[in-house]
């Protein structure tokens, strides 16, 4: 008599996947990305504020940044714009958001005259809501 379907066999495959190097790939992959994201806010224009005492926080998409520097070169949320153009620019944003508030940031060496241009141009925007930012002074 024959024996029938008493195969043995001698060794055993295992079904794995390596994952020996699975920490470096990701902690490579971790490290490009960290290098490749950019985080830019606006940066404006180089400015030096005046001090204050007290401020208050507003949301970020509630504001407009207007920002002169000392040379007088106007920017509204980092575009450059001639002195002319903010009738129309925050005209516009306060049709699109009527509770927007504009952010007023002047360097401190900015002649007044350049500043009430600037103010008789959102007076003309009827932009009613405007902030004038200065930085806080330390120690008090």
């Amino acid at each position: 008599m024959a024996k029938t379907g008493k195969f043995q066999r001698k060794s055993k495959v295992g079904q794995s996947i390596p994952t020996a190097s699975m920490g470096d790939i990701v902690f490579l992959l971790l490290v490009f990305f960290m290098v490749t994201t950019i985080f830019k806010l606006e940066d404006g224009l180089p400015v030096e504020m005046p001090k204050a005492e007290a401020g208050v926080e507003v949301p970020r998409e509630r504001v407009s940044h207007i920002w002169v520097d000392r040379a007088g070169n106007i920017s509204i949320n980092d575009n450059l714009v001639a002195t002319e153009q903010i009738e129309s620019i925050i005209y516009s944003k306060l049709v699109a958001n009527p509770a927007i508030i504009v952010a007023f940031n002047v360097d401190k060496q900015v002649p007044f005259r350049r500043v009430d241009q600037v103010m008789e141009e959102l007076k003309q925007a009827n932009a009613t809501r405007v902030s004038f930012t200065a930085e806080f002074e330390k120690g008090r």
